[in-house]
């Protein structure tokens, strides 16, 4: 495979039909270990990624809770 002058490179069909790759397909490079790897996205939106990633014990379970704790309430 080949990089074009635009920097443009085309995955191989096989690759496309097994990894379920299309036109619309949402994917970014990144760099890993001195490496390049093409990383197919979830489709999604954008904080779809981040989802869960902020489940820290300490933090309020309601909007309520954290609103108060925010504001040094008690959530009554």
């Amino acid at each position: 495979m080949r990089v074009t002058e635009r920097g443009q490179v085309t995955i191989p069909q096989r690759l496309r039909r097994r990894l379920g790759i299309d036109a619309h397909t949402d994917v970014e490079f990144i760099e890993r270990d001195g490496e390049l790897v093409l990383v197919k996205r979830a489709r999604g939106g954008f904080l779809d990624r981040f989802a869960g990633k902020a489940n820290a014990p300490d933090l309020p379970a309601t909007t309520d809770e954290f609103l108060a704790a925010l504001r040094d309430e008690d959530p009554a």
